[in-house]
């Protein structure tokens, strides 16, 4: 299973999401490929913002060989399930899908712990809430885990 996280920059919640999600396969022995990637490419080659480090640290994940990169068409190709933090990143993903199995391949992460609410991880940039961030993405992640396990 390859897995693919997606967010605006690639430096707060995406990278945040590959690390959790990879601690849990890690953890669990099951072979997954976890990794994350912006739609906007503003930050590429950046490592993630240092309040993500920093909040991923407190739970002993460490994200800080992970660096920024902009969503490619062929990862709509590769990866087998695609999750967006939120709407506009969705819609930014699909308008790269070249086929109906490429488009359902993505998801809204949140959906998998709020079923069909179409619920956004708040980008903590700029408002901060990295820790709230951080739990909203690990009880998203067990439910990920758990369905595809």
């Amino acid at each position: 299973m390859k897995v693919l996280m997606v967010c605006l920059g690639n430096i707060c919640r995406s990278p945040l999401a590959e690390g959790i999600l990879q601690s849990k396969v890690d953890h669990l022995q099951l072979g997954w490929e976890v990794d994350s990637c912006g739609t906007s490419g503003f930050h590429n080659g950046e490592l993630p913002d240092s309040r993500s480090i920093e909040v991923a640290q407190n739970h002993q994940i460490d994200i800080t060989s992970q660096r920024s990169r902009k969503l490619q068409t062929q990862d709509l190709a590769e990866f087998d399930l695609i999750l967006a933090m939120d709407s506009s990143n969705y819609a930014d993903i699909i308008k790269l899908a070249q086929n109906e199995e490429q488009r359902s391949k993505v998801h809204l992460i949140l959906n998998f712990l709020y079923h069909g609410q179409n619920r956004a991880v708040p980008d903590p940039y700029y408002e901060g809430g990295f820790e709230s961030v951080f739990e909203m993405i690990n009880q998203a992640c067990d439910q990920i885990v758990a369905k595809y396990s």
